[in-house]
């Protein structure tokens, strides 16, 4: 079984084209993972599944040479996640950025092994539903659950055995209101715990400002910060 220059033609460029389809959306959301990235893993995903299944034939039929043709294909898949792990940002504790263009980039490469094996409606489908669910699906994940994500971590190091939490308690209380959760992480370091609260969203910068100041004035406190989960 062989495959003409025309087919092999068609099949690049078509992954290529479906690439650049789901990378628009993410380099419309600045992105360092953009259309030309996007483009370059469902293009090389295709050659390589168009390599495995046609790049050998010259040797089919040679004794004791046998040929899985699904080899190279699967190295692929653990290939691109190598490079999906390079958009992910470790921006701080809790914090991390890039998982969904990571996810987006592994699913891109899975598309080109679709179009570069001949899967054309396999392909095209499962890029019309990427796309959908990275530029349709996120308004509603913000209007279901922005409430969740938009929360302001607050991180307090204290010395252990000497912080007194009912003024943490006041403090929170005339400042912000009630807080969403709270964290206790012991043996951090020698004599220290790390306090972690989840705030809700709607505080301001001069009542986080406020809030740090007071505080850092409490006795047993080594460091306050404060930041977003989103």
């Amino acid at each position: 079984m062989s495959i003409s220059i025309q087919d092999i033609v068609l099949r690049l460029f078509l992954a290529a084209l479906l690439g650049c389809l789901v990378g628009i959306e993410r380099e419309r959301k600045d992105w360092s993972a953009g259309m030309r990235t996007h483009m370059l893993v469902c293009m090389g995903a295709a050659l390589a599944a168009i390599t495995s299944a046609f790049g050998f034939q010259d040797i089919v039929g040679t004794p004791n040479v046998v040929l899985d043709p699904s080899r190279i294909a699967a190295q692929v898949i653990s290939g691109i996640g190598f490079l999906c792990a390079g958009t992910i940002l470790f921006l701080r504790q809790e914090i991390i950025r890039g998982l969904t263009t990571a996810a987006g980039l592994w699913t891109v490469g899975c598309v080109g092994l679709a179009i570069g094996a001949g899967l054309w409606v396999a392909g095209v489908a499962a890029t019309i539903i990427i796309v959908i669910i990275l530029a349709a699906l996120k308004p509603l994940e913000k209007v279901f659950f922005g409430k969740k994500k938009n929360l302001r971590l607050l991180t307090i190091i204290i010395k252990r055995g000497e912080f007194p939490m009912d003024q943490l308690q006041i403090i929170l209380q005339n400042v912000v209101g009630n807080y969403v959760s709270l964290t206790l992480i012991p043996w951090v370091s020698e004599g220290e715990d790390v306090l972690k609260l989840r705030l809700r969203n709607g505080i301001s910068v001069s009542q986080a400002a406020t809030m740090t100041d007071k505080i850092r004035g409490i006795s047993g406190v080594v460091e306050v910060t404060m930041g977003r989960l989103n």
